[in-house]
């Protein structure tokens, strides 16, 4: 049926006989070799695949504490991230703190007026408000200075977090990090911040505490609706466990009965009842991270936590105007930054490293911006911009193989601060060093082991008549699909274009209509956006007629009458 790019050894075919070819092939490509590890993947099972929260090191200590603090009304301040990571975790603790009964607030610092993680005046102004304990979600690996702080006034801190730390851990009263320690016992270390509140949350119900008796069993998989939400919206790896918090959140989120979820999918025009991966990170997690982007993180974190059906439409309006606003906001940077582009251009050849910023550029966006160059011209993107006072703030994308973490320790010295992960990081800097950066960026990079070139390859050539319903429907046992998961990719050859058309308020986005079978007429939608950008002339110049070669994914037409099975345009050829 299909011609493989990549078919696997007859001893592995045969391990994985039970399935057809092209499931063994992806099973394979996913370094799945066994039987049990294929039903695993296939069929996740939340009791069996689960980890016990115990295993992780300090969190029976942690789940010590804030049961403690639960059972005696100490005050409780959860301290989460302004993302959609922190904000899920953050309403995970709230709905379970609630539950408990427990005597709590949560805090979530504003972008632009207190900045990243856990501050010093953050920590002495919940102080003053009585707090004895603090957890972080999401944030305080890296907080050292904040976490002694809040020790000298007589608080205990539980940091649970799942970046890496600048050095010697925080003197917190315990560290939940699956990435802190070298002998960490966890057997999953990739959990994203919500995740690891959701773990702490079933840690301290496993534990125990006044009140116990009073939540349900089980009651702790309603909360993974948030947990999900943190998972696909942060890209973490959707394998192992997280693959588990991934396909049981999309489960719950399905049949919520949070109300601001609801509304939030309503004016995201995201069907409930059907919401994927996709859904999750190209609808919701962009209305969620705009609130900090363009306003107040809060707005967000009420949204999913108000039991007011009035106050959850207007805040779900809310996140849609502000999401608005940031995608002008970002549109206009990147026009801006493209026409410096093209005029460094028309100087020379772009170095290795892209190093761009301005004053007047928000630095909340400019990952979002340095996203789509990174993924433009192949490589580094470092971009600027300044927000209340005279240090500069950035964000940077990998653009390829390079590590942007890896690239940032190499040129330390350059920045006041810095962090993230292969493929994002952020960063500050001073003004007077930052004329220098890109250059320092670029002797960095060269010091570096050569990335290999990405090479993007089919999982299989396909006909048009063998994308079916029910061919997909098997495709989408894989799913949900993110990162060291992606979706299968299709190569699709000498296809007839029978009709071109543009879409989108500028035209920028592609529809084709392609011949599915010569012998009824039927035809087949192939789409992408942000055609002219992304494709050029590949796309511009496609007429009726023509024969083209395809690079796509299948997907659903959650709006079509005839055929449902959609093409997702990634490549095109003539």
């Amino acid at each position: 049926m299909f011609s493989l790019h990549d078919p696997i050894d007859e001893a592995l075919r045969e391990t994985l006989r039970s399935y057809d070819d092209f499931t063994a092939a992806l099973l394979a490509r996913r370094g799945i070799t066994t039987t049990a590890a294929a039903e695993a993947f296939l069929s996740p099972s939340y009791d069996e695949h689960i980890h016990d929260p115990m295993l992780m090191v300090d969190m029976p200590k942690a789940a010590e504490r804030l049961a403690r603090a639960i059972s005696t009304k100490e005050k409780i301040t959860v301290w989460s991230d302004y993302d959609c990571d922190g904000i899920p975790g953050g309403v995970v603790l709230h709905d379970f703190l609630k539950k408990a009964g427990a005597d709590f607030t949560n805090y979530i610092p504003h972008r632009h007026n207190e900045g990243y993680g856990v501050s010093i005046p953050g920590i002495e102004k919940i102080a003053a408000a009585g707090t004895k304990l603090v957890v972080t979600v999401d944030v305080g690996i890296v907080d050292n200075d904040a976490v002694a702080r809040a020790n000298e006034l007589g608080m205990e801190v539980i940091v649970t977090d799942h970046h890496l730390p600048s050095g010697e851990l925080p003197p917190a009263y315990a560290v939940v990090d699956p990435k802190a320690r070298a002998d960490e016992t966890y057997p999953f270390k990739e959990l994203c911040g919500g995740g690891i509140a959701w773990k702490l949350a079933c840690a301290t119900l496993q534990h125990g505490f006044v009140g116990r008796d009073a939540i349900p069993a089980g009651w702790e998989k309603w909360l993974l609706d948030m947990a999900g939400l943190s998972t696909i919206a942060d890209m973490v790896p959707l394998t192992g466990e997280n693959r588990v918090i991934a396909k049981y959140g999309l489960m719950v989120m399905r049949k919520s009965p949070r109300i601001g979820f609801q509304r939030l999918c309503k004016v995201a025009r995201v069907n409930q009842k059907s919401i994927t991966e996709d859904d999750v990170g190209f609808m919701i997690a962009p209305r969620v991270n705009a609130a900090s982007r363009m306003g107040d993180p809060r707005d967000a974190f009420t949204l999913f936590t108000t039991e007011d059906e009035s106050e959850a439409d207007e805040l779900a309006k809310k996140l849609e105007a502000i999401n608005r606003s940031r995608r002008a906001v970002a549109g206009a940077t990147t026009k801006a930054v493209h026409e410096r582009l093209e005029k460094r251009k028309l100087e020379g050849e772009l170095p290795t490293v892209i190093v761009m910023g301005d004053p007047d550029w928000r630095p909340g966006l400019l990952g979002l911006v340095a996203n789509g160059i990174a993924e433009e011209y192949a490589r580094p993107v470092f971009l600027w911009g300044r927000e209340g006072n005279e240090t500069l703030k950035g964000s940077c994308r990998a653009g390829g193989s390079t590590s942007v973490n890896e690239l940032m320790h190499a040129a330390e010295d350059a920045f006041l601060e810095f962090g993230g992960h292969a493929a994002s990081g952020g960063f500050s800097i001073s003004a007077e060093q930052v004329s220098q950066l890109e250059a320092r960026l670029v002797e960095a990079l060269a010091t570096l082991p050569e990335a290999k070139t990405k090479v993007v390859r089919a999982d299989a050539h396909l006909m048009l008549t063998e994308a079916t319903t029910k061919f997909l429907f098997g495709l989408e046992r894989f799913a949900p699909f993110g990162m060291k998961n992606e979706k299968p990719i299709f190569a699709f050859h000498d296809v007839l274009v029978t009709e071109v058309s543009w879409f989108g308020k500028a035209g920028e986005h592609l529809r084709l209509r392609i011949l599915r079978d010569m012998f009824d007429d039927t035809t087949s939608e192939a789409i992408t956006f942000y055609a002219r950008r992304e494709l050029g002339d590949r796309s511009t110049s496609l007429e009726e007629g023509a024969r083209i070669h395809l690079l796509a994914y299948l997907e659903r037409d959650q709006f079509s009458r005839g055929q449902p099975v959609r093409l997702r345009i990634l490549d095109i050829h003539t």
